[in-house]
């Protein structure tokens, strides 16, 4: 027999007060104003007999009360059982979705018109595929962070081979990749085979285009989706916010000494800019495509240079100097 809340607030009110009536005055007539049918207490009579806090005693035709304390245990034990089966059971039911959520995770969705989400396990395959289709042009965009080893190393076999095969590719990074042997060594071979790589200070998404017919970029889960676009109109956009960056950033090369101090003016300026845009250090190292520990170097060679012991100090000094980060560095700058 199953209670709920409704019969638990009607044993707490109206039930509780006609049971103890019963105990203070020894019993209760069944034929009770109060507790025939139509009566005012009638629905907690129901209630108290259901429980078996109430029992008949046909002799005496009363109604007379009963030990809680052996009902107790008959009406909770059950709940407490069905409880725990419920638990065990939820468990169950979440270890079931989760497992859905890792098939629809990894799976290609389908095209929905010019447009397909792909999610995890599934993106690199599926970019290689994109990518192995490309007959003229390959247009990438990697700003330095999440470019570990592996994935520099499966980026680089499948970009040379589509190199060999003829097809035009030009390649941004952001500054900091100029760091980073293992992006030198992607570099050194693409560049072997004709591509183009530049970098940039300014921050940037991810963005492939094969052909300029198929464009690729970073899903509403971050890096565990990509969105794989083939709408003219926005691939067209895409093109041409990428030309435009390309045009603004510098050829990826460690030869010329003069272009490396140029480099490092712009990331001195645009550290600069994060410091009086007011943004916390994690998000402007990401900006930047370095680590928060050399972030806080930069940070540091700027208090030197402004001889600040802190950054209000720092920033009270190059607001007194009209310091924007626009400016050239200065000539004896020693970064």
């Amino acid at each position: 027999m199953q209670f709920g809340p409704e019969e638990r607030r009607l044993l707490d009110g109206d039930a509780s007060a006609l049971y103890e009536d019963v105990l203070r005055s020894g019993g209760l007539r069944v034929d009770d104003p109060r507790v025939v049918d139509g009566g005012p207490d009638r629905p907690a009579l129901d209630l108290l007999v259901r429980l078996g806090l109430l029992s008949n005693d046909a002799a005496r035709e009363t109604w007379t009360a009963v030990d809680p304390s052996t009902v107790s245990a008959r009406v909770v034990a059950p709940m407490g059982q069905e409880g725990a089966e419920l638990l065990v059971e939820s468990a169950q039911w979440a270890k079931s979705f989760g497992a859905l959520g890792q098939t629809w995770r990894r799976t290609p969705q389908p095209a929905q018109g010019p447009f397909t989400e792909v999610r995890g396990e599934a993106i690199n395959p599926y970019i290689a595929g994109v990518v192995a289709d490309a007959e003229e042009e390959l247009l990438t965009a990697q700003p330095q962070t999440g470019r570990d080893r592996p994935t520099l190393e499966l980026a680089a076999e499948r970009d040379t081979a589509a190199l060999d095969r003829g097809v035009r590719m030009r390649t941004l990074y952001q500054h900091a990749a100029r760091r980073s042997s293992i992006t030198h060594a992607y570099v050194a071979a693409v560049s072997a085979r004709g591509a183009e790589v530049r970098t940039l200070d300014e921050f940037f998404n991810r963005l492939i285009v094969v052909d300029r017919q198929v464009a690729v970029i970073p899903g509403h889960l971050g890096l565990s989706s990509a969105l794989v676009i083939r709408e003219p109109s926005v691939v067209a956009y895409l093109v041409d916010l990428f030309e435009r960056t390309w045009e603004r950033a510098r050829p990826f090369t460690q030869k010329d000494t003069s272009l490396m101090k140029d480099i490092a003016a712009e990331q001195r300026a645009m550290t600069i800019r994060m410091l009086i845009e007011g943004y916390a250090d994690p998000a402007s190292a990401k900006r930047l495509g370095v680590s928060p520990r050399t972030y806080a170097g930069y940070v540091a060679d700027l208090k030197e240079e402004y001889d600040a012991q802190t950054r209000f100090q720092l920033g009270y000094a190059m607001g007194r100097q009209g310091v924007s980060g626009q400016e050239d560095a200065p000539e004896d700058d020693p970064t």
